[in-house]
């Protein structure tokens, strides 16, 4: 459902109407992102390769096409693009451009979809965050004064608990497992040296599941965050990364989470069927997925009446 919606908005990408399936090159490519490089038929470094490839020609014959028959109106992400390539200052090249597609299509649905798998099991398992968690949303809605308007960025900004209940999510994920990053002089850590030109790979599991820094880590408590703000990263929480390179889609990630929480505990109930079990390879995976079976909210107190009667 996050690729869909995010390729629809960044290409206006319809599988219905597509001769390759876009999504299952991503997911090929995220399956041996962080994998033994052995480039041979069968091995996930291979599959990761081939879905990039595949996923780079798809979106090289749509630029090639778009040029040939430009829109009169810009629909989509990739239309400012192309009026950026067309403008003769030589800053945006058509590899960037590509190269940059593909990395906004592949950090728009992975990270988002599996923090929002999380946060339906981890509300599943936990009720009383869910009844606090609904609590906020119906609050919402009864002090709304037109009941059929959409959400509105102060209601956005008002909920308070959802984003406990997003940061304690994305701690808990670790859905990014290390950041890396280049020493540019030799730095003097902790009585070693890291030389000049040295990478350096930082473990936010190391942090946000250390119990030196957190009250029983490894449990999902979102009143842990109450009357704390997060304006960036810090020592304790970089599920975001941090520094120059902090994550420009964070803000963005939380209205996708937030607004799908808010239509999730005021439109409906679910229970959990099946699956659920959770692997690190080393980014969360859910290898039997997690199954769970939906209702619309209003038919399921309906169901309940009757079964009472």
């Amino acid at each position: 459902m996050i690729f869909d919606l995010t390729a629809k908005k960044l290409i206006s990408y319809d599988q219905d109407n597509s001769s390759e399936n876009l999504r299952d090159n991503f997911v090929a490519f995220i399956h041996g992102l962080i994998s033994f490089p052995l480039d041979i038929p069968g091995t996930a470094y291979h599959e990761c390769l081939q879905g990039r490839k595949k996923a780079m020609r798809m979106l090289k014959n749509l630029l090639q096409e778009r040029r040939a028959n430009p829109r009169k109106y810009r629909s989509d992400f990739f239309d400012y693009v192309l009026e950026e390539l067309q403008e003769d200052r030589g800053i945006l090249t058509e590899a960037i451009a590509l190269d940059l597609m593909f990395v906004l299509l592949f950090a728009s649905f992975e990270t988002t979809s599996l923090a929002l798998t999380l946060a339906v099991k981890f509300l599943s398992d936990n009720p009383l965050v869910l009844k606090k968690l609904t609590e906020e949303h119906e609050g919402i809605l009864r002090n709304r004064v037109d009941s059929n308007s959409g959400l509105t960025w102060n209601e956005y900004k008002s909920m308070k608990f959802t984003f406990q209940v997003i940061n304690e999510t994305v701690r808990l994920a670790n859905i990014v497992p290390g950041i890396f990053r280049k020493a540019l002089r030799d730095i003097q850590f902790k009585g070693y040296t890291i030389p000049e030109g040295w990478a350096v790979m930082v473990c936010p599991p190391a942090v946000h599941l250390s119990p030196e820094k957190y009250e029983d880590p490894l449990a999902f408590n979102p009143w842990r965050w109450e009357g704390l703000e997060l304006n960036g990263a810090s020592k304790k929480f970089m599920a975001f990364g941090g520094g120059m390179r902090f994550c420009v889609g964070t803000e963005f990630t939380k209205v996708q989470m937030a607004v799908f929480l808010h239509c999730l505990v005021t439109k409906f109930r679910w229970q959990a069927i099946k699956g659920g079990n959770i692997v690190r390879t080393p980014g969360l995976q859910f290898p039997s997925g997690y199954h769970i079976q939906l209702m619309e909210r209003d038919k399921k107190i309906q169901l309940t009446q009757s079964y009472a009667q």
